[in-house]
């Protein structure tokens, strides 16, 4: 029997931002789900981390929820997660993420989305995981990174081929 496919979907943790990215963020939990993916993410009740958590598990995923001590000493871990990890420090918390996921979709998110998604970049150009790498581009969110990836090989920071490590979607249905 084949074990299901995870996704790991970086996203945020903020319950203040444009109903866009919640409208997508439950799109893409609900065709994760019935395009029979799991869910990996960051274990959290609020925000687009839920948002698309709570929309997997109700079409039928399984979710895998990661968190570190300190962010659950603040009560935002969620209690609907089919296995949740709770990890010393930010470090390990990425390491389980990618320990259990077989792909990455980054939504729209701040700093720690940030720094997730351009480890998981880092560790497939250098050859450590062949994953796929999905930015869900939800308003043009990432235009600005999309630019900045392109001078980092205009200017030789990295090979033309660079591109390659990536996918840009637009809609939840294009990055599943």
């Amino acid at each position: 029997m084949t074990e299901t496919k995870k996704i790991c979907v970086f996203c945020s943790s903020s319950n203040t931002l444009a109903k866009e990215y919640y409208n997508d963020a439950e799109l893409l939990g609900e065709l994760l789900a019935k395009a029979g993916f799991d869910l990996v993410y960051g274990g959290s009740n609020v925000g687009t981390m839920y948002s698309v958590a709570r929309k997997a598990k109700l079409n039928g995923a399984k979710i895998y929820g990661v968190m570190p001590e300190r962010l659950h000493s603040f009560g935002v871990s969620s209690d609907e997660c089919d296995e949740f990890y709770l990890t010393k420090n930010m470090r390990d918390r990425k390491t389980k993420l990618d320990e259990l996921s077989d792909g990455i979709i980054a939504m729209a998110g701040g700093f720690g989305t940030l720094e997730e998604v351009s480890e998981i970049l880092c560790h497939k150009q250098l050859g450590y995981n062949n994953k796929p790498i999905i930015f869900l581009n939800t308003k043009g969110f990432f235009n600005d990174l999309f630019k900045f990836f392109e001078n980092i090989t205009s200017e030789s920071f990295a090979k033309n081929t660079a591109h390659n490590l990536y996918y840009i979607a637009n809609t939840p249905k294009d990055a599943v």
